[in-house]
């Protein structure tokens, strides 16, 4: 199992500033993610990372093997998966995890033995002998996914692997990839704008937009460096307005708002059962309650004015 250390990478395309000086430690056997909207700097970070392109500056570790001096051992230790889809359309899945199998030296029995569970792992076993052209967007997803992980690496990178697809398969790659950490404690690096993907698979994660980074730690930890608020939202017949003050006076309430038939209460932590206490005590006929949790979405928008997908 090997750290990943990325410290002060700055690129620039000509005159464009696509990474400034962006630093992170990923941990052996944990999924990490980076969460930003199209051209935020997650392709190219990842594509450092993987030795496929030069950085300006700074320097990327691999277990203490530098990607600028020994690129070819880096790469043997990651599986790539590509926002493009890269398979030879006119041969068979078959034939294009045994070709991308052979690029890592497997062979006979071991080959053979790989192939059949990564076919596994794609759910393309009864398609094997189908060629690519003839498969679905989602299938394809899956086969590229395949064929990353043919000789079992150690890292897995993904850049985007669900753009496009179905909802079947889109949930198929995200379990797929929570079994393998699972499994094997493969390390796992993942990119997205889909704030969901990255929220219910990422054990950390960082924001970056226009090259840099914006917050990074556990999805608890980002929370909280904008905001502790939880927001509940009750509806009923009739609200007398004593509740506003009724409920500003528990300890950790923030603001209560009352608009005709709803009660919006905006509080901080270990608040909420007293909350529930005060309210059953009232009287007050409950016809609706909704709670409403700060979001990496909120996050987003917060620090850039901005929402995640613009």
């Amino acid at each position: 199992m090997h750290t990943i250390q990325i410290n002060h990478i700055t690129k620039r395309y000509d005159d464009q500033l696509a990474l400034d000086n962006v630093s992170l430690e990923i941990k052996p056997g944990e999924i990490f993610g980076l969460l930003g909207p199209n051209g935020a700097g997650k392709t190219t970070l990842i594509h450092i990372l993987c030795g496929l392109i030069p950085m300006d500056n700074g320097e990327v570790t691999i277990g203490g093997i530098s990607v600028k001096k020994d690129p070819e051992t880096i790469k043997n230790r990651i599986g790539f998966v590509p926002q493009e889809i890269v398979l030879f359309d006119n041969l068979s899945v078959n034939d294009n995890l045994d070709y991308f199998g052979r690029l890592y030296g497997l062979r006979g029995a071991h080959l053979k033995e790989r192939i059949a569970e990564a076919l596994k792992i794609a759910v393309l076993s009864d398609r094997r002998k189908s060629k690519v052209k003839k498969l679905s967007g989602g299938m394809k997803r899956r086969l590229n996914l395949a064929c990353a992980i043919m000789h079992q690496p150690d890292i897995l990178v993904l850049d985007e692997p669900t753009l496009g697809v179905d909802p079947q398969s889109r949930h198929h790659i995200l379990e797929s990839v929570r079994q393998m950490n699972a499994d094997r404690r493969m390390t796992v690096v993942y990119t997205s704008h889909y704030m969901e993907e990255v929220e219910a698979l990422c054990d950390r994660l960082m924001i970056l937009d226009l090259g840099r980074e914006l917050v990074s730690g556990t999805k608890t930890q980002i929370l909280r460096t904008i905001t502790n608020e939880s927001t509940m939202r009750i509806g009923s017949e009739a609200i007398p307005p004593e509740m506003a003050a009724l409920m500003s006076e528990i300890k950790g309430v923030k603001r209560v708002n009352i608009q005709g038939d709803l009660l919006e209460i905006f509080f901080g932590d270990n608040c909420e059962e007293q909350i529930m206490h005060e309210l059953l005590k009232s009287k007050v006929r409950i016809k609706t309650i909704t709670m409403e949790e700060p979001n990496l979405e909120t996050v987003f928008l917060s620090i850039t004015g901005k929402a995640l997908r613009d």
